[in-house]
Order: structure tokens, then C-alpha cells, then sequence
């Protein structure tokens, strides 16, 4: 597998997406929780999408459990909290594990291809962010704590 258009992953109605059909658009990928002290960027998310989705803006939301368990709901919960709370549109998928022996391959080839802090692979924590760009390739990844709005400097270049 060589890109991110390589995986495939199921959405929070448990149908089945090939990432290939993200061809071409610049991709978030954010690995999120819905009791996080970080929740809150579901705002920031959200008002990305909106401002450059027209332009070829993806955000993929996969909800992780591995954090303190902080999304303990199940598909039908984390998409009625997002709608409700965040009045999220950005596609969302099924429940994933981000680390371990179970990670998701998606999140496996994305921590090889932008390892973290001192070439760190595991994820730390909810809502670490990878940018894509329009060729699959991963461009960047981003901390939990970098806020939505401080990549837009970078989606910008991305979109070109």
C-alpha cells in the first residue's frame, strides 16, 4: 500500500468506502473522540470544511476509543453527538483503533509516513491531525492540541 487511496475503511452506517473515492481532493485526517478535552475542535474542523470543502477539502473523522476511553458510544451515539453538538457534515467512520496490534491500516500507514515528535509513531492522543495532499502523499501531521484554524496556512498551500 502506497497511498491513502490504497485503504479502504467503513463509514458510521457500517457501509464500506474506498478512499479512492477521496481522489484528487486534499484530505484531514483526524482521529477523534466525542469526551475529550478536545472535543471542542469539532467547531474548528467543521468551519474548515465549510470554508474549503468547494475548493477540494476532505475531512475524514475517525472516532478512536483508545484514549482514556473517552468515545465509549457506538456508531448510532458518536454521529447523533457530532450532528447534535457540533452540527458536524465532514464524512465520519466507524469506531477504529489508531495504535496497537488492532490499528486500522490507514493509521498504520499514516504514522510510518509522518512519524510524530522525534520520530514517534504511536498516536498520543485524540484528535491528532495528518494532511494529505491531492496525490495520496502524507504532507503533515499535527498534535492533538494544534488547533483546526492553525492549519490553514498549510490546507491553503495544499490546495494550491
Amino acid at each position: 500500500m502506497g497511498r491513502v487511496y490504497d485503504f479502504e475503511a467503513r463509514r458510521l452506517n457500517g457501509e464500506p468506502e474506498k478512499l479512492s473515492a477521496y481522489q484528487g481532493k486534499v484530505l484531514l485526517i483526524v482521529n477523534t473522540a466525542s469526551k475529550c478535552g478536545f472535543t471542542s475542535q469539532y467547531s474548528g474542523l467543521e468551519a474548515l470544511y465549510g470554508k474549503y470543502r468547494a475548493r477540494g477539502l476532505e475531512i475524514l473523522g475517525f472516532p478512536c476509543n483508545q484514549f482514556g476511553k473517552q468515545e465509549p458510544g457506538g456508531s448510532d451515539e458518536i454521529a447523533e453527538f457530532c450532528s447534535v453538538n457540533y452540527g458536524v457534515t465532514f464524512p465520519m467512520f466507524e469506531k477504529i483503533d489508531v495504535n496497537g496490534k488492532n490499528a486500522h491500516p490507514l493509521f498504520q500507514y499514516l504514522k510510518s509516513e509522518a512519524p510524530g515528535l522525534l520520530g514517534s509513531e504511536p498516536i498520543k492522543w485524540n484528535f491528532t491531525k495528518f494532511l494529505v495532499d491531492r496525490g495520496g502523499e502524507v504532507v503533515e501531521r499535527y498534535a492533538s492540541a494544534t488547533k483546526p484554524e492553525q492549519l490553514e496556512a498549510d490546507i491553503e498551500a495544499a490546495l494550491g
